[in-house]
């Protein structure tokens, strides 16, 4: 019977009483979702093992929660990532792709040049300026790099470098769920160095969408020629590990020639190849 109503003479029954709306935990508060998040995070870190025979490393004090994001982080490589830049690779020509990677790369060249300032490379500086002005004009937006063709050289630079050159420790290693190996140092460059880039100018949601995903399978693609060694590794982690810690040496001292090549790695003595 329809409440506040008189029918056929009786009166309206009484409306029920309202009751307070229950707060589900799906419902909580931001924190409460964070600690469940680092609460699974350490489950899963507590499950991770380390290879018998693998070779510790001083700098990686947290071994065993870096090799459960560097699981998680095989596994969707492995099941989306990969498949994708194959295909990728498979049905776009050559120089299309090189022209995707000039115009990322032109995208974020205010980073290399912000940086430029902070570690006092002023040469550099005006030399970054020229390049990225000739390749967004003369390189139609970047998608070509005549600048490299008039003698300026390309430098790639970023706000953890800088901190390492004025002499702020790495702290630890740390492998960062989806965006790889790092260390404490350089994670916190990255806020700074998103913001010396022209994508935190671009308000429009989708774009920034289009343009990481774009940016993902572009520098997926370059480390496709990595797979088989990493593939064939005894101990990905810890060569993946290795590689990385070479890399960013060189770039935070600039003091010796890079070799971009894989280290060797070989089995401990009596383990079983996996």
């Amino acid at each position: 019977m329809p409440h506040g109503r008189w029918i056929d003479g009786k009166p309206p029954l009484p409306r029920p009483p309202s009751l307070p709306l229950r707060q589900t935990p799906a419902m909580g508060c931001p924190a409460r979702r964070l600690t469940l998040a680092v609460a699974l995070l350490a489950s899963v870190a507590a499950c991770a093992s380390v290879p018998a025979g693998s070779k510790p490393d001083s700098r990686d004090h947290f071994e065993r929660f870096n090799r459960a994001i560097y699981k998680f982080n095989t596994a969707l490589d492995h099941a989306i990532l990969r498949p994708v830049a194959r295909g990728y690779v498979k049905v776009t020509p050559r120089p299309v792709r090189n022209g995707v990677s000039h115009f990322l790369t032109n995208l974020e060249y205010t980073k290399t040049i912000g940086n430029d300032v902070l570690q006092a490379h002023f040469v550099d500086f005006g030399s970054d300026i020229a390049r990225l002005l000739v390749n967004t004009t003369v390189g139609v937006g970047g998608i070509f790099d005549p600048a490299t063709r008039f003698g300026l050289e390309k430098h790639d630079r970023d706000f953890g470098q800088t901190l390492g050159k004025w002499g702020v420790p790495a702290g630890p290693y740390l492998m960062l769920p989806l965006l790889g190996p790092s260390d404490i140092r350089d994670a916190a460059g990255l806020v700074p160095d998103h913001f010396m880039t022209i994508d935190s100018l671009i308000s429009n949601q989708d774009v920034q969408l289009g343009l990481g995903a774009v940016r993902v399978i572009d520098r997926r693609t370059q480390l496709l020629s990595f797979d088989a060694a990493l593939d064939s590794a005894f101990d990905p982690y810890a060569l993946a590990r290795s590689v990385w810690f070479q890399r960013r040496d060189y770039k935070v001292n600039e003091d010796h020639p890079y070799d971009d090549s894989l280290p060797d790695e070989t089995p401990p003595p009596d383990s079983e190849h996996e």
